[in-house]
């Protein structure tokens, strides 16, 4: 009996058969939670809802549901439904960081939802593999996000991460 617990049990593990997977996924989750945690520090930073934490979440979480596929044997054919429904997830959780302050006629947080988005979007490249596109990706979002504010022209109450509604 004790022997077929085990086989039980080591079966149940035998998604991860050898080193050199466990390094492969080690390696892709870790790029993502890396790249995650640089665009939450740019957002902390910012002193934005969303920091740290949260985008190195979305983009492990990102990478977790490619790698659980791929680790499966879909085909990667197959992986656009996947990807359709972590871009859907994404998108409400992007809508929770933005705020409609009707009084001021004003909504923020577009500029956070955006973010989250484009970390869910690298998290899914890391899980891909893609780690080279995944880093510049990174880089590209964080020109954008550092660059714009300094060639636009600042209004005063205006914090780029928001839009006046007329």
């Amino acid at each position: 009996m004790k022997e077929e617990i085990w086989i039980a049990v080591a079966r149940e593990f035998s998604d991860i058969p050898d080193l050199s997977t466990i390094t492969l996924i080690t390696v892709r989750l870790m790029i993502a939670a890396v790249l995650g945690g640089i665009l939450g520090y740019e957002r902390e930073r910012k002193k934005r809802s969303a920091g740290i934490r949260t985008h190195m979440l979305v983009a492990v979480g990102a990478a977790l549901y490619v790698i659980g596929p791929l680790q499966s044997g879909m085909p990667i054919e197959d992986m656009s439904r996947v990807l359709q429904g972590v871009v859907q997830g994404i998108g409400f959780l992007g809508a929770g960081a933005i705020m409609i302050r009707a009084k001021r006629h004003e909504v923020e947080g577009l500029t956070t939802a955006a973010n989250i988005w484009a970390t869910a979007a690298i998290g899914v490249i890391a899980g891909l593999g893609l780690e080279a596109t995944a880093i510049l990706s990174t880089a590209i979002v964080l020109i954008i996000l550092a660059a714009v504010p300094l060639v636009m022209q600042k209004d005063p109450g205006n914090n780029h991460d928001s839009i006046r509604k007329e």
